[in-house]
């Protein structure tokens, strides 16, 4: 694909110096769904909660997730990306708001 991605890593409360683990993640897309939009979530530092919910998980690690979006530009990638990280959640998550912006900007 050579649509322009973006990707926006979601890090746990603490993060980098003492990021927490065990906070429960909602709102993060199924499978299912990614495939039909442009956007697709990584797991990097989660877990499957232990009462074995289907699509629950917690965080066990600094980065969490990385939200990642195709668009036709980098802009709309950007704002792909960043309208789905607003709609997970974790207690702390936090994710840095500038992401693109120096090729958005040129």
């Amino acid at each position: 694909d050579r649509r322009p991605a973006l990707g926006v890593v979601m890090a746990a409360h603490g993060y980098p110096l003492n990021p927490r683990k065990g906070d429960l993640i909602t709102g993060a897309p199924s499978l299912d769904s990614m495939q039909q939009a442009d956007v697709m979530v990584f797991h990097a530092g989660t877990v499957p909660t232990s009462n074995g919910q289907k699509g629950e998980a917690l965080t066990s690690g600094g980065r969490v997730l990385c939200v990642t979006a195709l668009g036709s530009t980098v802009k709309e990638a950007q704002k792909q990306a960043y309208d789905l990280a607003s709609k997970i959640h974790f207690d702390g998550a936090q994710y840095r708001k500038d992401i693109g912006y120096r090729a958005i900007k040129s």
